[in-house]
């Protein structure tokens, strides 16, 4: 017979739990933030040893989380947040928390693919749940990533581990929320509100020091001076590659395509320009055309036969944005993201996408969804509906395109222009060009009809090659008025 108390009822669930036992690895900007909100918000620097620790919400008893163990490289290394030495172990082996039987779920917030990976599959195989923020680490190993959890659950979905009923009903479970866009909570959005719809387009602001830059440009400051603004500010590294060349963004495009069409697009595949490119001229030519420019990063089905039926195109790309544009909203450090479905036409996510409690925040969802059982069993759910299958990857997406052309002045410029444009089948839209001040360093930019990237580059090409062009064109795609 099951255990009752006096009056005959079932006893709480509360004297039958113990805490979701956590190691961290990793204790940086994001770590820490996620140890404050767990020991100090939520109750677990409350915990202690205790045989059981519930919170209850509604008719759920969640298991209290508490960090037992954190990995660290160096452990003599002053910290910004305040470690408890009576509830926390500090470890420099990750094996010391992916090993130990004790410890229920694996928060992984130190990046990177190298030790940060070991770390993550070895959790996996010992049947630990594991949360992550590491865009770098889901984008490149999706696949392997997604085969490692299947085997790790087994037939059925129970997870080899004599734990795993204590996260959430077994199984191991993969959150990774924090991944793309901070504290934006995209990723579940994707996973849990789209069952019955067919996203058509999935497009995000998912820098923000790209996005801090290109802002500071549309205020009239140059490349160079923003980058070491941002340098200074911590927002940009020494090397700022990842950023500003957009592989930051295409990791992260790729992880959205994979949930919103359900096919996994290897990164070196996609399509990928940064921001280096762009100059305050740009600025100038869009605001007299009401747009801004932001980075995007797209994933979009292509047209066959009717609208987005074709083949998927995955890219990265600075773009003009129009001002009364969802994407147009985000500003400094600001992320964004635009989904356009069958179902509910554009709807759009928003805010904080870096920074120690955004970040942080998102990562403790996640916790929190392991400890209450709502995380779903298979990280990327498959797309459910026939009419959505996507056959094709197709890198050579279509656009109606923004070229801006410096030249020295002379004769027939415009002529050339459009008899090369005709040659490349691009049919052009509108010609702007400000008042020629200098007739040896003029600018003047051609909008395009929707034409396919390679068209537009071998377009590029071709001015570039000309007597009066100072340089190849800077070229990129413009969002269309919705």
């Amino acid at each position: 017979m099951p255990p009752t108390t006096k009056n005959g009822t079932m006893p709480s669930t509360t004297h039958l739990t113990r805490p979701l036992r956590i190691g961290m690895i990793g204790a940086g900007t994001v770590g820490g933030g996620v140890y404050e909100i767990i020991m100090n918000r939520l109750g677990g620097g409350k915990s202690g040893d205790a045989s059981s620790s519930t919170s209850s919400r509604g008719s759920i008893s969640t298991p209290t989380p508490i960090i037992t163990k954190i990995c660290v490289r160096d452990p003599s290394k002053p910290r910004n947040f305040h470690v408890d030495p009576n509830m926390t172990k500090i470890v420099t082996d990750t094996s010391s928390i992916t090993s130990d039987p004790n410890i229920d779920l694996v928060v992984e917030v130190a990046g990177g693919v190298t030790f940060a990976k070991d770390a993550v599959y070895d959790s996996i195989r010992n049947g630990k749940s594991v949360v992550t923020a590491n865009k770098a680490l889901i984008a490149e190993n999706m696949e392997e990533l997604i085969g490692m959890i299947g085997i790790a659950n087994g037939e059925g979905g129970e997870s080899n581990s004599a734990s795993c009923g204590r996260r959430g009903g077994g199984g191991v479970r993969f959150g990774y929320e924090a991944s793309v866009c901070g504290g934006i909570p995209v990723i579940h959005a994707l996973q849990s509100c789209y069952a019955g719809d067919i996203i058509n387009e999935v497009m995000g602001i998912c820098n923000g020091t790209t996005n801090y830059m290109l802002g500071k440009m549309e205020d009239g400051e140059d490349y160079d001076s923003v980058l070491r603004e941002a340098q200074e500010l911590g927002f940009a590294e020494s090397d700022p590659s990842a950023d500003v060349e957009g592989y930051d963004v295409r990791a992260k495009i790729s992880i959205l395509a994979k949930l919103a069409f359900g096919v996994s697009v290897p990164i070196e595949s996609v399509p990928c320009m940064g921001i280096t490119n762009i100059s305050v001229v740009d600025f100038q030519y869009a605001k007299s055309m009401g747009c801004t420019i932001k980075l995007v990063g797209t994933a979009v089905r292509k047209s066959r036969y009717g609208e987005h039926d074709g083949a998927l195109s995955v890219y990265v790309s600075p773009k003009l944005v129009p001002n009364g544009h969802l994407l147009a909203s985000a500003i400094g450090c600001g992320n964004a993201v635009s989904i356009n479905s069958a179902n509910l036409g554009l709807a759009s996510f928003g805010g904080a996408g870096a920074g120690r409690y955004p970040t942080a925040n998102s990562v403790v969802a996640d916790i929190m969804r392991v400890a209450n059982g709502t995380c779903p069993t298979a990280p990327f759910p498959p797309v459910p509906s026939s009419s959505s299958f996507v056959d094709d990857i197709d890198s050579d997406y279509e656009s109606a395109f923004y070229v801006r052309i410096s030249f020295r002045d002379g004769l027939g410029i415009v002529r050339i222009i459009g008899e090369l444009a005709e040659s490349q089948g691009v049919s052009i839209h509108s010609i702007l060009q400000r008042p020629i001040t200098d007739r040896m360093a003029a600018d003047t930019v051609v909008t395009t009809e929707s034409c396919k990237l390679s068209q537009v580059v071998a377009l590029c090409d071709l001015i570039g090659r000309e007597e009066f062009a100072l340089s190849t064109p800077v070229y990129m795609p413009m969002i269309p008025e919705y």
